[in-house]
């Protein structure tokens, strides 16, 4: 078997040109670290509905649709029209004051999502999940969180832990170690975070029960990864323990919300969480983020005169009252309109019943594929997303992903870019409502072009 982690030699020429150039001015010559893979990440110069175009003019079906944000695909019409009209209307790009769009995203928030009653706005999924963590420390008095392993929330200090450790660092899987992912975070705050194991209720409930009187809040992905989905019997067992135990639940929807249903993944295991924190689909492609939650929680954050940490000279007495929360582009409207009309689009009839059925008939073709050439595989995911795991075993969480051939997944995976198939490496698929018939027997096609590569 010939294991490659490299293009075809000279397919993409300009590519590597700009990566370089690039590499003079940005740090590793990318803006964010999750966008590079080696041998270097792919530079793209446009899009249209399920397709990328790179600087070498290669054309790609996309998959990996901004990391799931793009559930109507690239420059999709009505997108464009809501947002051109909107700017046109107003007459401007940002007002910088509360605006009617803010309450009418609120109001369809709330309608579709079970655990919320009031919403915030932010710029980006991170910021969300910070707010709602911020949030639950204020309001239970209690200053530590849990977090899973093998979830990620964001690329500030409180959670970037355990995201991926390694198996050495892992410790015991009924009690994992809190292991940094990045330099920079103060050991301290090491001691904050309590790492719990995701699908193991009996073990997260031991660390619980032990930690109780400390914790504010558990975040979780409901969905880990967006591809691994909790147990029934885990999350609803995780609902419970945290009402008995005064903890907060936070659902961390950035990657499912919309993508397993309108109303997250929530709807689908029908839990209300006390706080969740949204983005990604929910800005039509613009950077966006919201929290939302139960009334009582969410009140922590109005604002009064009296609590207003900018009115310079006048007495902040009960600041200390208030979670502070700004941004000066929090709630922007043009982003607002993009997402408004992003969901008109999925509520349209059978719409998200039409983009679940092709995404199970692309999961099924390719399982069937995979099994013709006896190599071990399985799809894993639920709604519009999914991965592909190469194992026969059962995968539950992350340290279960240790048991697939990674290896070969990633020698498919650059040979599928060769072919015009983009996903970034080892990562998950994410269809768009714009994705064809043709698009979905091209991919399958290009699968069995690289397998019969990467297995001579």
């Amino acid at each position: 078997m010939r294991i490659d982690t490299s293009f075809e030699s000279g397919v993409k020429v300009q590519s590597e040109a700009m990566f370089q150039r690039a590499k003079q001015v940005i740090p590793g010559g990318i803006s964010a670290n999750i966008k590079y893979f080696p041998p270097h990440p792919i530079v793209m110069k446009q899009a249209n509905g399920s397709h990328l175009i790179d600087v070498d003019d290669q054309r790609y079906i996309d998959y990996l649709l901004c990391y799931g944000a793009l559930i109507t695909g690239h420059g999709h019409d009505r997108i464009v029209k809501a947002t051109t009209e909107h700017m046109q209307q107003i007459g401007t790009t940002i007002f910088g004051t509360p605006h009617e769009l803010e309450v009418k995203m609120a109001e369809k928030l709330i309608n579709l999502y079970p655990g919320i009653d009031m919403v915030r706005f932010t710029n980006s999924g991170l910021e969300a999940t910070l707010l709602a963590i911020r949030m639950a420390i204020a309001y239970t008095g209690k200053e530590k969180i849990g977090k899973f392993e093998g979830h990620y929330h964001g690329g500030f200090n409180q959670v970037l832990l355990s995201v991926n450790p390694s198996e050495k660092e892992a410790g015991n899987p009924r009690q994992p170690h809190a292991i940094p992912e990045s330099k920079g975070i103060p050991t301290h705050e090491l001691k904050q975070t309590i790492i719990l194991p995701f699908n193991d209720l009996e073990a997260t409930e031991n660390i619980l029960r032990e930690n109780a009187h400390q914790l504010a809040a558990i975040i979780i992905e409901p969905i880990q990864g967006g591809f691994i989905p909790a147990e029934p019997e885990f999350i609803n067992g995780l609902r419970k323990l945290t009402e008995d135990l005064d903890i907060l639940l936070i659902f961390d929807e950035v990657k499912t919300g919309f993508r397993v249903h309108l109303g997250g993944a929530q709807s689908v295991y029908q839990i209300k969480p006390d706080l969740t924190a949204l983005g990604k689909v929910l800005g039509g492609g613009f950077p966006v983020g919201a929290v939302g939650g139960k009334k009582d929680i969410m009140m922590i954050s109005a604002p009064t005169q009296e609590s207003d940490i900018f009115s310079v000279g006048g007495e902040s007495r009960r600041k200390n009252d208030v979670v502070f929360h700004s941004g000066t582009y929090n709630g922007h409207p043009i982003v607002l309109a993009a997402g408004l009309e992003t969901i008109r689009l999925l509520e349209e009839d059978h719409t998200m019943e039409k983009l679940f059925n092709k995404t199970s008939r692309l999961r099924s073709s390719l399982e069937k594929l995979y099994r013709q050439y006896d190599i071990p595989m399985k799809t894993i995911g639920m709604g519009s997303i999914f991965n592909i795991i190469l194992t026969n075993q059962p995968i539950r969480n992350y340290r279960d992903m240790w048991k697939a051939n990674s290896s070969l997944r990633q020698t498919i995976d650059l040979e599928l870019l060769n072919l015009g198939i983009y996903v970034k490496p080892l990562n998950r698929y994410s269809l768009s409502i714009v994705h064809t018939e043709e698009d979905i027997n091209q991919t399958v096609e290009a699968h069995e072009q690289a397998i019969v590569k990467a297995i001579m």
